[in-house]
């Protein structure tokens, strides 16, 4: 592959582009900085570290339709064995990103990390499917859930016109947009302030919760495990459920080179992320229990307001609002850090060049955060959302299964690495075992849409050897791509 030559240019004033390679030089490198030399600066301290984590994974989910788990499981008592285990899995695949990131001190995330172990074509097709599809309808799909909470309670007699829902998100992607351009501290900042609000919202459920436990409102915990006996075919998909549900730990590994004290602060920030996320999660299914039957619950379009409703009486119309915060951010958390991935891709040539320079006075990847922007609103006002995130919610596991299989690897290809943080070799064992078995399950179980979603993962070959390999390319082609 044909590398870029080393550069050091400033575009139209506003922006300087990395150094040799298309890398910039690592944060931890100890080289001596050079004069005009801008670069993302160390501002994610421990606990903006713990805010993207816990941020990014408490979303919509837990407040609006956890019945996902409880469907293919059948019983209350198997639904939350399945919060309780998707959590340790998480925290297993969180503390293998922790040891890849404290021993690979480069931002990007999975694209970096397979990029390491396996080299460009699979990097490549990651950060390919991540650009065009996952990363805007995910944005999107979220940024839905904002805009219908956030105007909820101006609408509680009547059905929310569409078209205000997707106007009021339109201005949510912008707004995060702008915020993610103009300042790396203000991000962070709010991203604290929006996770301290998502506790909050999960306080108002839990505490109420553990309140009608004591009162000996337990009738709906008898004979936990009795009901429905959840198939072979239903436990997987559960397991699904859950594990996307607590997605999001990997977020702080995308910002590694803004990280202050990367080997101590990313272990730290994801473990106590985890534990915060895990005991959260299942208290507030034991809390939603203590009201509501299993039921009930599986014909609630909204658990948490259901459950307020019962409960909070007026207080209950609070509710959608902390929704739409923990969706805003979602958001936030998101596009901070996936927007290094697109950034680091851009450095290491795979990505259009503009992607890796950086804002001379704000120090934010503007380009790599508004790309998303024409192509999130594409999705929102055209495509069918949640039919492009079935078709590929099993490439994310498929990759994030390669990344930690990546692990095991480098243990053996390089053995003298460094490794301030290191995870028994049980864990990402199990881990990656377990991401493989759900994607090879899913193709057992949904043929069609996996099917699909694979087709449109394997697009990234073809591209791989159209955009990045050949070399011959037409003087138009080459100012398209920004070489």
């Amino acid at each position: 592959m044909v590398r870029k030559a080393a550069v050091t240019a400033v575009s139209n004033g506003s922006y300087l582009q990395g150094q040799a390679n298309g890398r910039l030089p690592s944060m931890d490198s100890g080289q001596p900085a050079q004069e005009g030399k801008v670069v993302l600066k160390k501002k994610v301290t421990l606990l903006r570290g713990i805010s993207i984590i816990i941020g990014t994974i408490i979303g919509a989910g837990i407040f609006i339709s956890p019945k996902g788990i409880l469907k293919n499981t059948g019983s209350v008592g198997m639904s939350l064995t399945v919060w309780t285990v998707c959590g340790i899995l998480s925290l297993f695949g969180a503390l293998c990103y922790a040891e890849l990131g404290t021993c690979i001190k480069k931002s990007g995330g999975h694209y970096t990390y397979i990029l390491e172990a396996f080299g460009p074509l699979p990097a490549f097709v990651r950060v390919w499917v991540e650009l065009l599809i996952i990363r805007p309808a995910a944005t999107a799909v979220i940024s839905l859930a904002f805009g219908r909470y956030i105007l909820e309670p101006f609408f509680m007699q009547c059905e929310i016109p569409e078209l205000a829902i997707k106007l009021i998100t339109a201005v949510g992607i912008t707004l995060v947009m702008v915020l993610n351009s103009t300042s790396v501290s203000w991000s962070a900042r709010i991203q604290i302030f929006l996770t301290f609000c998502k506790l909050v919202a999960i306080l108002i459920i839990i505490v109420p919760g553990v309140i009608q436990l004591i009162k000996g409102e337990t009738q709906h915990f008898k004979n936990a495990f009795a009901g429905n006996d959840a198939s072979i075919m239903g436990l997987p998909l559960a397991f699904y459920s859950g594990m996307y549900a607590y997605s999001g730990w990997f977020y702080l590994n995308f910002v590694t080179e803004e990280v202050e004290n990367p080997e101590k602060n990313i272990p730290l920030a994801i473990c106590i992320s985890m534990i915060i996320v895990t005991v959260g999660y299942v208290l507030t299914n034991v809390a939603y229990f203590t009201t509501i039957s299993a039921g009930e619950l599986l014909l609630s379009k909204a658990v948490a307001v259901t459950f307020a409703e019962r409960l909070m009486g007026n207080f209950s119309l609070a509710v959608p609002v902390f929704v739409a915060l923990s969706c805003f951010g979602s958001m936030n958390g998101g596009i901070f850090a996936v927007s290094r991935m697109f950034f680091v891709a851009s450095r290491e040539g795979h990505l259009p060049e503009i992607l890796s320079m950086i804002h001379v006075r704000k120090h934010t990847p503007l380009p790599a955060v508004i790309v998303l922007h024409p192509l999130t609103m594409i999705m929102l006002f055209n495509g069918d959302l949640y039919s492009l995130l079935n078709f590929l919610s099993f490439a994310r596991w498929l990759f994030i299964g390669l990344v930690v299989a990546g692990l095991i690897y480098l243990r053996y290809k390089r053995p003298d690495m460094p490794r301030p943080f290191k995870v028994p070799l049980f864990i990402p064992a199990l881990f990656s075992f377990t991401c493989l078995f759900m994607v090879a399950l899913s193709l057992y179980s949904d043929p069609v849409n996996t099917g699909i979603g694979f087709a449109i993962t394997l697009t990234g070959v073809p591209a791989y050897y159209l955009f990045i390999v050949w070399d011959k390319k037409p003087k138009w082609f080459r100012k398209l791509l920004g070489k």
